[in-house]
C-alpha cells in the first residue's frame, strides 16, 4: 500500500510541476514575444473596432515592468534594450495611474511640443498634414458604438435599408511620414484645444485616432485619460496585427455562433502605419 501511496504522490508531483512549467513559458511568451489583445471600446476607430483581437509585439521597444503580463511586475523605473517608438505606432501600455491596459497611437516623442487648435494637431509649431476623405461606412452591429457614444449620431440607413455608420474621415500625416486615417466630429469638443506642451525626456504623447472620442494625453486622470505625456516605461509593446474580429452576437455555448460572428475582411490586418516616401 506505501508502494502504491509513494507511485501516486510521485505522479501528481509531476503533474503539478508539468503545470507549472507551462504556465511559466506561457507567461514567459506573453512578457517578451507577444500576447493577444482586445479592443473593447470605439476610441482607435476608424482602425481598430469594438471586438477586435489584436497580436502585440512585446520586443520592438525593449522591456520593462509594463511588458509583463497580467501587471504581476511592480513598477520599477528603467527599461532593458530600449528603443523609442517612431510616431504613428500604435502601442499597449499601462495607465500610469490604474495600471489598466490602454491602447493609443504614438503621436510625440521626447522634445516635440504638441498642440491643437480647433482640432487640428501641430508638432514643433508645423501643422500636421489633413486630407478630408470620403465618408467611411461602417454596418452597425452589436459591437458597433451604441447611444451612450458620440458617434451614434452618425447612425443612418444606406440603400438597401441597413443601418450603417457614416464616419467622418480625416487623414493625416506625421513628421516622418507615418500617414493613417482619423475621424474629426466637428467643433465643439474640450480636446480640440490644447497646449502647447513640449514631451518631456523618456515620454511619449499618445492619441487616440477617434479624435473626439478619446481619453489620451489630452485628458486628465480623474477623467480616465493619461494626464499629459506617458513615460516610455509604460509602453507594453506594439500593435501589429488583426487576427480576428466578431461582431458581438456571439453565444459562449453555441459554437456554430463563434463562425457567424466573425466579420470578413478584418483578419490580417496590419496595423503598421503606411509611411510616405518608403
Amino acid at each position: 500500500m506505501a508502494k502504491d501511496k509513494s507511485k501516486d504522490d510521485g505522479g501528481w508531483g509531476k503533474l503539478i510541476r508539468d503545470v507549472v512549467v507551462i504556465l511559466l513559458l506561457v507567461l514567459g511568451i506573453h512578457s517578451c514575444v507577444a500576447k493577444p489583445f482586445y479592443i473593447p471600446s470605439d476610441s482607435m476607430m476608424p482602425v481598430l473596432r469594438n471586438g477586435d483581437r489584436l497580436i502585440v509585439s512585446k520586443y520592438p521597444y525593449g522591456w520593462s515592468y509594463s511588458s509583463v503580463s497580467f501587471h504581476l511586475a511592480p513598477k520599477i523605473a528603467g527599461r532593458l534594450f530600449g528603443k523609442l517608438p517612431e510616431r504613428g505606432d500604435i502601442v499597449v501600455l499601462e495607465h500610469p495611474v490604474t495600471r489598466i491596459d490602454y491602447i493609443k497611437r504614438v503621436i510625440g516623442l521626447p522634445g516635440d511640443t504638441i498642440e491643437l487648435r480647433n482640432g487640428e494637431l501641430s508638432i514643433n509649431g508645423k501643422p500636421v498634414k489633413r486630407e478630408v476623405q470620403p465618408m467611411l461606412e461602417i454596418p452597425v452591429d452589436p459591437n458597433t458604438p451604441g447611444p451612450d457614444s458620440s458617434l451614434f449620431r452618425f447612425v443612418s440607413r444606406d440603400a438597401k435599408g441597413k443601418e450603417v455608420l457614416e464616419l467622418p474621415i480625416v487623414r493625416e500625416t506625421l513628421p516622418g511620414g507615418a500617414t493613417f486615417d482619423t475621424i474629426d466630429m466637428g467643433p465643439g469638443y474640450t480636446t480640440d484645444n490644447y497646449g502647447p506642451i513640449t514631451v518631456p525626456a523618456d515620454h511619449v504623447f499618445l492619441m487616440g485616432d477617434n479624435r473626439d472620442g478619446s481619453a489620451d494625453s489630452r485628458v486628465d486622470t480623474s477623467q480616465k485619460g493619461l494626464g499629459g505625456p506617458v513615460p516610455f516605461d509604460a509602453i507594453a509593446g506594439r500593435a501589429e496585427i488583426i487576427s480576428f474580429s466578431t461582431d458581438g452576437t456571439a453565444e459562449w455555448y453555441n459554437p456554430l455562433s463563434w463562425f457567424n460572428a466573425l466579420r470578413s475582411g478584418r483578419a490580417g490586418t496590419d496595423l503598421r502605419p503606411e509611411r510616405q516616401g518608403n
